[in-house]
């Protein structure tokens, strides 16, 4: 890290890591204080899907990765990772051990919070062309990782929680904003012109999966034309809509299969495939295996019939 002390970082790491040995101290995801959630994992994991909220994530041990359509984010103790919009994310730990466990938290960021920063440090939000990625992975800078630590002292506290955490929360938002990757998160409080307008295309997509969406009328439901559309949303997203809709569909097929025990063509019906031979080329092309070989080794490794 430029500019840090190394001594110094070194000793913020292994605090770091002690808190979290602490506190997380079971296998999986907790929420240990509203909107703050703790992961360890003493092994890697199979791929898991889910929604992330904007959030930001850090590792203390070990690594994981996000995937997103076909980009891959990497983050582990020297990177860390923010989400911008609400999405639809699969998600693996790839380093971890039972003596170097994985180790990480997400902290939930509050749009409201980081306006109200941005306001008080005379930042603006971007207009233009500006890169507002959805995700983004950046060098975990002395800083940063302080004010991590200063948050989770505070875990033991609740007097003081009440009154330092919401102080911290800002900061962290202060330092991500004063950040390399800052310019992205500006896009949060107000997601700009035509972000906004794609975080609103992307919420419909998610509610309305199932159903056959034209991209020329959703271009203009949003007043934007369909190759703007079309631009603006793959700039945000890394995919385009149509990628996004098909990431939607196979994901709740999945859930689905292991949840209602679906065949593969009835799940691909469900979510708004026609062609079951579509569907599995689809389901084995984004999962890696056909939907009932996956669905089948799923159930063994959570241990249900």
């Amino acid at each position: 890290m430029a500019g840090s002390d190394p001594k110094r970082e070194s000793m913020i790491r292994e605090e770091f890591i002690d808190l979290l040995t602490r506190y997380a101290t079971f296998e999986g995801s907790h929420e240990v204080i509203p909107g703050l959630r703790l992961a360890r994992a003493t092994s890697p994991t199979e791929s898991v899907t889910g929604v992330f909220k904007p959030s930001l994530c850090i590792v203390a041990q070990g690594a994981k990765e996000i995937h997103l359509w076909e980009t891959t984010y990497r983050y582990d103790p020297s990177r860390y990772l923010v989400a911008s919009l609400e999405m639809p994310i699969t998600g693996k730990v790839v380093e971890a051990s039972s003596s170097n466990p994985y180790l990480s938290i997400r902290l939930d960021l509050d749009p409201t919070v980081v306006g109200s920063v941005m306001l008080e440090s005379g930042l603006t939000s971007p207009i233009g062309h500006t890169d507002a990625k959805a995700v983004f992975v950046s060098q975990l800078d002395q800083s940063l990782l302080d004010v991590v630590v200063r948050m989770l002292r505070l875990l033991d506290d609740p007097t003081e929680q009440r009154v330092l955490l919401p102080l911290i929360k800002r900061e962290i938002a202060f330092r991500l904003l004063m950040g390399e990757q800052g310019a992205r998160l500006r896009h949060l409080p107000t997601l700009g012109a035509h972000s906004h307008r794609i975080a609103q295309a992307v919420e419909k997509l998610r509610r309305e999966f199932d159903r056959a969406i034209s991209i020329e009328h959703l271009a203009h439901e949003f007043g934007m034309s369909s190759s703007s559309f079309h631009h603006h949303f793959k700039s945000v997203m890394d995919m385009s809509p149509l990628q996004f809709q098909k990431l939607i569909r196979l994901q709740e097929a999945r859930q689905l299969m292991l949840g209602e025990n679906l065949d593969a063509s009835s799940a691909g019906y469900r979510v708004g495939y026609d062609d079951p031979s579509h569907f599995s080329r689809d389901y084995k092309r984004h999962f890696g295996e056909a939907p009932g070989r996956d669905v089948s080794r799923l159930r063994e490794l959570i241990g249900t019939d």
